[in-house]
């Protein structure tokens, strides 16, 4: 599956998700609402595939989040500027 193969690249092999985990953790968060699923049917030979689409819920959880991610990066940033200010010039003397 491609998504669980650019999770795992981007997270520098940190993050590896089995094909069976994603399917669970997709009806968690439709369970929660913030995702919808149909099936979709195929036309030509093949088998009927599930089809998720994200919510109004969950595009406003998926903001939240991100934009919680954004303040801790924010902070990471000034914690760094801070160490490299006060300590690491210091270091090298």
């Amino acid at each position: 599956m491609k998504l669980l193969k650019v999770i795992e690249e981007k997270s520098g092999g940190r993050h590896r998700l089995e094909t069976g985990s994603i399917y669970t953790l997709l009806r968690r968060v439709e369970r929660r609402g913030l995702l919808a699923s149909e099936w979709e049917h195929s036309e030509v030979p093949g088998p009927d595939r599930m089809v998720y689409k994200v919510t109004k819920a969950g595009k406003e959880a998926l903001r939240s989040g991100l934009e919680s991610i954004a303040r801790r990066k924010n902070l990471m940033d000034d914690l760094t500027h801070f160490y490299n200010k006060n300590f690491r010039t210091k270091e090298r003397r």
